[in-house]
């Protein structure tokens, strides 16, 4: 790519992976987009936090959000890239981490950390995302939304939810 714009999307409407181009508005874009915002969330989590671990396992969870993209911006038709075992994986790295952390007695309010307090507005935007996708998934038959990519989003703001316990637990 020669140039960062093409200007194929100033009427509008963007191209999917498949080709097809569709309005900016669509429940589609509407699900990518949330999901490219939880990675530039989970890159500024990675980029306060103070535990090489923490970093580590954000990385991981920035690679499989680019899967979870790609499968969102490619309709129903293909073979999926999120599969039950990304689901497995998040699960044991979930509970590899709070295996580590005292047991939760209280609610927790944001902000013990620099690096915790992005991980807990990671958590919040994957919510949010893990809402649009399920609309998408409503809105249209052929969405391509398959049960390992929604418990991925799912699995991945409880992640969110222990990181950011995780890091905070390093300044007490």
């Amino acid at each position: 790519m020669s140039k960062v714009y093409t200007k194929t999307g100033d009427k509008g409407t963007t191209g999917l992976l498949t080709g097809e181009r569709v309005k900016k508005t669509s429940a589609r874009v509407e699900a990518y987009g949330t999901v490219d915002e939880i990675n530039s969330a989970l890159g500024l989590a990675r980029a306060n936090c103070t535990r090489q671990e923490v970093k580590e396992a954000i990385v991981k969870l920035q690679k499989l959000l680019m899967l979870i993209m790609a499968d969102l911006a490619s309709g129903g038709d293909k073979e999926q890239y999120v599969t039950n075992d990304h689901v497995i994986t998040l699960e044991q790295m979930i509970d590899e981490f709070d295996a580590k952390l005292p047991p939760l007695k209280s609610f927790i309010i944001p902000g013990d950390t620099p690096g915790a307090a992005a991980l807990d507005l990671a958590r919040t935007v994957t919510r949010r995302a893990e809402r649009q996708t399920l609309r998408f998934k409503e809105a249209e038959t052929d969405a391509g939304v398959t049960e390992p990519l929604l418990i991925s989003l799912n699995r991945l703001s409880d992640f969110c939810f222990v990181l950011s316990r995780f890091e905070a637990e390093s300044t007490k």
